[in-house]
């Protein structure tokens, strides 16, 4: 098993231990990201919606009003993480608000790239042929997944 990418120290920060290829392929996320939730599109991308389900999946208007009240707050909480993560991509260390902003944008990316490529938990990398246009996308799902585990054990450590 490869050593984790997500190192608590003992200062108390966290390392990055990411390689030159994984922050090329970071860095260009968080403008992906941005776009997709600030495009006038977003309403229709099943991705997107997928940030935002229904808060009362019997109730469409109460599931609407609740939509209406923290839309705007929810939208802002992800936009500054995605500026965090786009700001401290290239750094080798970073604190635990960092990391956090990091977490919260890495999830976001998975729900979304996981809902249009229509990701179920038996599914694996060997399911598509590599001629199949979705095994691109699968495989920046896979190492979003595995990012994810590493600075969820790092924060909880």
């Amino acid at each position: 098993m490869p050593p984790a990418r997500v190192k608590r120290t003992r200062k108390g920060d966290y390392l990055l231990r990411l390689t030159a290829n994984e922050r090329d392929v970071l860095r260009t996320l968080p403008g992906q990201l941005r776009e997709m939730l600030t495009s006038g599109g977003a309403s229709e991308d099943p991705g997107v919606q997928r940030l935002s389900p229904p808060a009362y999946l019997d109730d469409a208007a109460s599931s609407e009003e609740f939509d209406r009240l923290v839309r705007d707050d929810l939208v802002a909480q992800r936009m500054s993480a995605v500026d965090e993560m786009e700001r401290t991509v290239d750094a080798e260390r970073v604190n635990e608000d960092e990391l956090t902003a990091w977490l919260g944008s890495i999830n976001d990316l998975r729900l979304v790239l996981g809902t249009r490529l229509g990701v179920t938990e038996e599914m694996t990398p060997a399911d598509l042929a590599r001629d199949d246009p979705r095994a691109a996308s699968f495989a920046l799902y896979a190492f979003l997944s595995v990012l994810e585990e590493d600075v969820v054990a790092a924060l909880a450590g």
